[in-house]
Protein backbone atom coordinates (compact mmCIF):
# COMPACT_ATOMS: atom_id res chain seq x y z
CA UNK A 1 0.00 0.00 0.00
CA UNK A 2 2.85 2.54 0.85
CA UNK A 3 4.77 1.53 -2.35
CA UNK A 4 1.49 2.13 -4.35
CA UNK A 5 0.76 5.64 -2.87
CA UNK A 6 4.53 6.51 -2.93
CA UNK A 7 4.67 5.95 -6.95
CA UNK A 8 0.91 8.13 -7.21
CA UNK A 9 1.31 10.54 -10.30
CA UNK A 10 -2.88 11.51 -10.35
CA UNK A 11 -4.97 11.05 -6.54
CA UNK A 12 -4.93 8.96 -3.48
CA UNK A 13 -8.29 8.18 -1.70
CA UNK A 14 -8.15 6.55 1.42
CA UNK A 15 -11.15 5.51 4.32
CA UNK A 16 -9.86 4.29 7.11
CA UNK A 17 -11.64 3.24 10.06
CA UNK A 18 -7.97 3.75 12.41
CA UNK A 19 -5.35 6.04 10.74
CA UNK A 20 -3.05 7.75 13.50
CA UNK A 21 0.10 9.62 12.99
CA UNK A 22 2.53 6.99 14.64
CA UNK A 23 3.47 4.79 12.33
CA UNK A 24 7.31 4.44 12.72
CA UNK A 25 8.52 2.10 9.14
CA UNK A 26 5.47 3.29 7.03
CA UNK A 27 5.00 6.70 7.63
CA UNK A 28 1.39 7.33 5.76
CA UNK A 29 0.76 10.33 7.36
CA UNK A 30 4.05 12.34 5.83
CA UNK A 31 3.63 10.34 2.85
CA UNK A 32 0.07 11.80 1.91
CA UNK A 33 0.83 15.04 3.16
CA UNK A 34 4.05 15.43 0.86
CA UNK A 35 1.76 14.00 -2.18
CA UNK A 36 -0.71 16.86 -1.58
CA UNK A 37 2.10 19.53 -1.73
CA UNK A 38 3.22 18.11 -5.30
CA UNK A 39 -0.23 18.87 -6.61
CA UNK A 40 -1.71 15.29 -6.27
CA UNK A 41 -5.53 14.78 -5.45
CA UNK A 42 -5.72 13.71 -1.59
CA UNK A 43 -8.75 12.45 0.01
CA UNK A 44 -9.16 11.10 3.51
CA UNK A 45 -12.43 9.87 5.31
CA UNK A 46 -11.99 8.77 8.75
CA UNK A 47 -14.30 7.36 11.58
CA UNK A 48 -15.10 10.09 13.52
CA UNK A 49 -14.60 7.34 16.77
CA UNK A 50 -11.98 5.30 15.70
CA UNK A 51 -9.82 7.75 14.40
CA UNK A 52 -9.99 9.35 17.71
CA UNK A 53 -6.45 9.07 18.36
CA UNK A 54 -5.33 11.67 15.64
CA UNK A 55 -4.51 14.85 17.34
CA UNK A 56 -6.60 17.74 16.10
CA UNK A 57 -3.47 19.79 14.89
CA UNK A 58 -2.38 16.28 13.33
CA UNK A 59 -5.59 16.84 10.73
CA UNK A 60 -4.70 20.49 10.55
CA UNK A 61 -1.44 19.49 9.06
CA UNK A 62 -3.14 17.56 6.46
CA UNK A 63 -5.26 19.65 5.74
CA UNK A 64 -3.02 22.81 5.48
CA UNK A 65 -0.85 20.34 3.06
CA UNK A 66 -3.66 20.53 0.56
CA UNK A 67 -5.59 17.19 1.74
CA UNK A 68 -9.04 16.62 2.13
CA UNK A 69 -9.98 14.98 5.03
CA UNK A 70 -13.48 14.20 6.16
CA UNK A 71 -14.91 12.24 8.99
CA UNK A 72 -18.21 9.96 9.20
CA UNK A 73 -19.75 10.50 12.55
CA UNK A 74 -23.15 8.44 13.34
CA UNK A 75 -24.38 8.00 16.95
CA UNK A 76 -24.38 4.12 16.86
CA UNK A 77 -22.94 3.46 13.06
CA UNK A 78 -19.77 2.95 12.80
CA UNK A 79 -17.50 3.40 9.55
CA UNK A 80 -15.49 0.66 9.19
CA UNK A 81 -14.34 0.07 6.19
CA UNK A 82 -10.40 0.30 5.01
CA UNK A 83 -10.16 1.06 1.36
CA UNK A 84 -7.26 3.02 -0.92
CA UNK A 85 -8.06 3.95 -3.90
CA UNK A 86 -4.87 5.51 -6.14
CA UNK A 87 -5.00 6.99 -9.49
CA UNK A 88 -8.27 5.05 -9.86
CA UNK A 89 -6.55 2.59 -11.55
CA UNK A 90 -5.07 0.22 -7.94
CA UNK A 91 -7.38 -0.32 -4.94
CA UNK A 92 -6.99 -2.07 -1.44
CA UNK A 93 -9.98 -3.77 0.29
CA UNK A 94 -9.21 -5.37 3.76
CA UNK A 95 -9.14 -5.33 7.33
CA UNK A 96 -5.63 -3.45 7.74
CA UNK A 97 -6.10 -0.10 9.88
CA UNK A 98 -3.21 2.52 10.01
CA UNK A 99 -1.42 2.60 12.97
CA UNK A 100 1.56 1.56 14.89
CA UNK A 101 0.04 -0.75 17.63
CA UNK A 102 -1.88 -2.73 14.51
CA UNK A 103 1.53 -2.79 12.30
CA UNK A 104 2.71 -6.44 13.76
CA UNK A 105 -0.75 -8.21 13.54
CA UNK A 106 -1.44 -10.84 11.26
CA UNK A 107 -3.60 -9.15 8.40
CA UNK A 108 -5.24 -9.59 4.78
CA UNK A 109 -5.48 -6.77 1.81
CA UNK A 110 -6.69 -7.42 -1.37
CA UNK A 111 -4.65 -5.50 -3.97
CA UNK A 112 -7.66 -4.99 -7.09
CA UNK A 113 -6.54 -3.81 -10.64
CA UNK A 114 -8.41 -3.89 -13.62
CA UNK A 115 -12.42 -3.15 -13.84
CA UNK A 116 -13.14 -3.80 -10.36
CA UNK A 117 -11.31 -0.70 -9.50
CA UNK A 118 -14.34 1.43 -11.03
CA UNK A 119 -16.57 -0.19 -8.40
CA UNK A 120 -14.42 0.25 -5.39
CA UNK A 121 -13.68 4.08 -6.72
CA UNK A 122 -17.88 4.34 -6.77
CA UNK A 123 -17.99 2.96 -3.34
CA UNK A 124 -15.82 5.52 -2.20
CA UNK A 125 -17.34 8.15 -3.32
CA UNK A 126 -20.78 7.42 -1.61
CA UNK A 127 -18.44 7.46 1.35
CA UNK A 128 -17.09 10.76 0.39
CA UNK A 129 -20.60 12.29 -0.03
CA UNK A 130 -21.91 11.06 3.41
CA UNK A 131 -19.01 12.37 4.76
CA UNK A 132 -20.29 15.61 3.72
CA UNK A 133 -17.48 16.42 0.77
CA UNK A 134 -18.56 19.00 -1.54
CA UNK A 135 -16.23 18.51 -4.42
CA UNK A 136 -18.49 18.52 -6.91
CA UNK A 137 -16.33 17.76 -9.65
CA UNK A 138 -15.39 14.38 -7.89
CA UNK A 139 -18.54 13.58 -6.82
CA UNK A 140 -19.75 14.02 -11.09
CA UNK A 141 -17.86 11.07 -11.57
CA UNK A 142 -20.35 9.13 -9.20
CA UNK A 143 -21.86 7.11 -12.21
CA UNK A 144 -23.57 3.82 -12.06
CA UNK A 145 -21.25 1.00 -13.18
CA UNK A 146 -21.84 -1.24 -15.73
CA UNK A 147 -22.48 -4.96 -14.66
CA UNK A 148 -19.90 -7.11 -16.41
CA UNK A 149 -19.59 -10.76 -15.81
CA UNK A 150 -16.49 -11.48 -13.70
CA UNK A 151 -15.23 -14.36 -10.72
CA UNK A 152 -15.04 -11.28 -8.64
CA UNK A 153 -17.33 -8.56 -7.21
CA UNK A 154 -17.19 -5.46 -4.45
CA UNK A 155 -19.70 -6.19 -1.65
CA UNK A 156 -20.96 -2.97 0.24
CA UNK A 157 -22.58 -3.29 3.63
CA UNK A 158 -24.47 -0.46 4.50
CA UNK A 159 -26.68 -0.96 7.90
CA UNK A 160 -27.33 2.90 8.26
CA UNK A 161 -28.97 2.52 4.80
CA UNK A 162 -30.84 -0.77 5.66
CA UNK A 163 -28.50 -2.68 3.65
CA UNK A 164 -27.48 -5.61 5.08
CA UNK A 165 -25.59 -7.68 1.80
CA UNK A 166 -23.46 -9.31 4.04
CA UNK A 167 -26.09 -10.91 6.61
CA UNK A 168 -27.49 -12.22 2.90
CA UNK A 169 -24.23 -13.73 2.00
CA UNK A 170 -23.45 -14.98 5.29
CA UNK A 171 -26.73 -16.87 5.16
CA UNK A 172 -26.70 -18.08 1.66
CA UNK A 173 -22.94 -19.34 1.48
CA UNK A 174 -23.59 -21.02 4.97
CA UNK A 175 -26.69 -22.72 4.14
CA UNK A 176 -25.39 -23.93 0.91
CA UNK A 177 -21.86 -25.09 1.70
CA UNK A 178 -21.19 -28.71 1.20
CA UNK A 179 -17.70 -29.64 2.45
CA UNK A 180 -15.02 -26.80 4.38
CA UNK A 181 -16.18 -23.54 5.80
CA UNK A 182 -13.09 -21.66 7.07
CA UNK A 183 -13.37 -18.29 8.70
CA UNK A 184 -10.34 -16.18 9.80
CA UNK A 185 -11.75 -13.66 12.50
CA UNK A 186 -10.67 -11.44 15.59
CA UNK A 187 -14.03 -11.45 17.32
CA UNK A 188 -16.17 -14.13 17.54
CA UNK A 189 -19.38 -12.76 18.92
CA UNK A 190 -21.89 -14.87 16.59
CA UNK A 191 -25.66 -13.47 15.93
CA UNK A 192 -28.29 -16.28 17.05
CA UNK A 193 -29.00 -16.81 12.89
CA UNK A 194 -25.38 -17.69 12.39
CA UNK A 195 -24.88 -20.03 15.45
CA UNK A 196 -27.92 -21.73 14.21
CA UNK A 197 -26.05 -21.90 10.58
CA UNK A 198 -22.81 -23.01 11.46
CA UNK A 199 -24.91 -25.81 13.40
CA UNK A 200 -26.80 -27.02 10.35
CA UNK A 201 -23.55 -26.82 8.42
CA UNK A 202 -22.11 -29.28 10.94
CA UNK A 203 -24.64 -31.59 11.21
CA UNK A 204 -24.81 -32.02 7.24
CA UNK A 205 -20.77 -32.96 7.58
CA UNK A 206 -19.57 -29.60 6.47
CA UNK A 207 -16.00 -29.30 8.38
CA UNK A 208 -16.55 -26.19 10.09
CA UNK A 209 -13.39 -24.27 11.69
CA UNK A 210 -12.86 -20.99 12.66
CA UNK A 211 -9.11 -19.15 13.65
CA UNK A 212 -8.88 -16.46 15.87
CA UNK A 213 -6.30 -15.41 18.20
CA UNK A 214 -6.18 -16.31 21.34
CA UNK A 215 -5.69 -13.30 22.60
CA UNK A 216 -7.09 -9.85 21.04
CA UNK A 217 -6.42 -6.10 21.83
CA UNK A 218 -9.49 -5.94 24.42
CA UNK A 219 -9.51 -8.16 27.38
CA UNK A 220 -13.37 -8.02 27.20
CA UNK A 221 -13.59 -8.78 24.03
CA UNK A 222 -11.73 -11.83 25.42
CA UNK A 223 -13.50 -12.83 27.86
CA UNK A 224 -16.87 -12.74 25.61
CA UNK A 225 -14.78 -14.44 22.58
CA UNK A 226 -13.77 -17.30 24.65
CA UNK A 227 -17.51 -17.86 25.68
CA UNK A 228 -18.75 -18.33 22.61
CA UNK A 229 -15.77 -20.44 21.50
CA UNK A 230 -16.92 -22.88 24.25
CA UNK A 231 -20.38 -22.78 23.20
CA UNK A 232 -19.86 -23.13 19.51
CA UNK A 233 -17.49 -26.17 19.82
CA UNK A 234 -19.71 -27.71 21.75
CA UNK A 235 -22.05 -27.69 18.47
CA UNK A 236 -19.12 -29.91 16.27
CA UNK A 237 -17.10 -26.19 15.22
CA UNK A 238 -13.74 -26.72 15.31
CA UNK A 239 -11.69 -23.35 16.48
CA UNK A 240 -7.81 -22.66 16.12
CA UNK A 241 -6.58 -20.19 18.75
CA UNK A 242 -3.26 -18.27 17.27
CA UNK A 243 -0.77 -17.28 19.60
CA UNK A 244 -0.29 -13.94 17.40
CA UNK A 245 -3.08 -11.46 17.15
CA UNK A 246 -5.20 -12.15 14.12
CA UNK A 247 -7.36 -9.11 12.61
CA UNK A 248 -8.06 -10.81 8.85
CA UNK A 249 -11.59 -11.30 8.18
CA UNK A 250 -12.28 -14.07 5.77
CA UNK A 251 -14.84 -16.61 4.89
CA UNK A 252 -14.07 -19.49 2.32
CA UNK A 253 -16.45 -21.49 1.30
CA UNK A 254 -15.75 -24.97 0.19
CA UNK A 255 -12.56 -24.31 -1.26
CA UNK A 256 -13.63 -22.80 -3.74
CA UNK A 257 -15.33 -19.24 -3.11
CA UNK A 258 -14.10 -16.58 -0.58
CA UNK A 259 -14.22 -13.19 0.68
CA UNK A 260 -11.84 -10.68 2.51
CA UNK A 261 -13.46 -7.76 3.87
CA UNK A 262 -13.38 -5.34 7.06
CA UNK A 263 -16.10 -7.24 8.53
CA UNK A 264 -16.27 -8.92 12.00
CA UNK A 265 -18.22 -11.84 13.02
CA UNK A 266 -20.06 -9.58 15.51
CA UNK A 267 -23.52 -8.12 15.71
CA UNK A 268 -21.86 -4.87 15.14
CA UNK A 269 -20.31 -5.32 12.18
CA UNK A 270 -23.10 -7.41 11.00
CA UNK A 271 -26.35 -4.73 12.43
CA UNK A 272 -24.80 -1.32 13.26
CA UNK A 273 -21.20 -0.60 10.77
CA UNK A 274 -20.31 0.50 6.89
CA UNK A 275 -18.29 -2.58 5.45
CA UNK A 276 -16.64 -3.21 2.36
CA UNK A 277 -15.50 -6.56 0.87
CA UNK A 278 -14.50 -8.63 -2.16
CA UNK A 279 -15.60 -11.53 -3.25
CA UNK A 280 -14.14 -14.35 -5.69
CA UNK A 281 -14.21 -17.49 -7.09
CA UNK A 282 -10.77 -17.40 -8.86
CA UNK A 283 -8.96 -20.43 -7.79
CA UNK A 284 -5.98 -18.93 -8.06
CA UNK A 285 -6.59 -15.91 -5.64
CA UNK A 286 -8.85 -18.87 -3.47
CA UNK A 287 -5.77 -21.22 -3.26
CA UNK A 288 -3.69 -18.57 -2.30
CA UNK A 289 -5.85 -17.34 0.65
CA UNK A 290 -6.35 -21.46 1.81
CA UNK A 291 -2.28 -21.76 1.93
CA UNK A 292 -2.34 -18.77 4.35
CA UNK A 293 -4.63 -20.11 6.54
CA UNK A 294 -3.08 -23.34 6.67
CA UNK A 295 0.29 -21.27 7.53
CA UNK A 296 -1.45 -19.81 10.44
CA UNK A 297 -2.91 -22.75 12.08
CA UNK A 298 0.52 -24.22 11.53
CA UNK A 299 1.00 -21.89 14.94
CA UNK A 300 -2.23 -22.21 16.46
CA UNK A 301 -4.20 -24.45 18.97
CA UNK A 302 -6.84 -26.36 18.59
CA UNK A 303 -9.27 -25.35 21.12
CA UNK A 304 -11.28 -28.59 23.45
CA UNK A 305 -14.19 -27.17 25.12
CA UNK A 306 -13.84 -30.52 27.48
CA UNK A 307 -10.87 -29.16 29.17
CA UNK A 308 -11.88 -25.56 29.55
CA UNK A 309 -13.71 -24.12 31.90
CA UNK A 310 -15.30 -20.53 31.37
CA UNK A 311 -14.65 -17.96 34.28
CA UNK A 312 -17.51 -16.92 36.02
CA UNK A 313 -17.03 -13.37 34.43
CA UNK A 314 -17.93 -15.35 31.01
CA UNK A 315 -21.61 -15.69 32.24
CA UNK A 316 -22.41 -12.06 33.66
CA UNK A 317 -20.43 -10.41 30.50
CA UNK A 318 -22.06 -12.32 27.56
CA UNK A 319 -25.56 -11.67 28.57
CA UNK A 320 -24.76 -7.85 29.21
CA UNK A 321 -23.25 -7.73 25.40
CA UNK A 322 -27.33 -9.37 23.79
CA UNK A 323 -28.37 -6.89 25.99
CA UNK A 324 -26.94 -4.21 24.78
CA UNK A 325 -27.23 -5.38 21.21
CA UNK A 326 -30.82 -5.84 21.82
CA UNK A 327 -31.30 -2.42 23.02
CA UNK A 328 -29.43 -0.80 20.26
CA UNK A 329 -31.86 -2.60 17.54
CA UNK A 330 -34.59 -1.46 19.75
CA UNK A 331 -32.81 1.91 19.85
Amino acid sequence: MFETMSNAKESIYLEMYIFENDIVEFDFFNLLKDKAKQGIQVKLILDSLGSAGLKESSVSELKNSGVEVLSLSYLLHRMHRKVLVIDERTAFIGGVNLHQRSRLWNDLMVKITGHLVERVFVSFTKSYINAGGADLLFISKNKKTKDRKSDSWIVEHTPVRSKFHFKKIYQRYLNKSVSNLTFITPYFIPKRWMLAALHQAVLRGVDVEVLVPKTTDHFIVDRVNYFYIYKTSKLGVKFYLEEKMNHAKVIIIDKKEAMVGSQNLDFLSFDFNSEVGIFFKEQKVVLELLKISEEWKKSAVLFDHKTYKPKWFDYILSPIINLFNLFLRIF
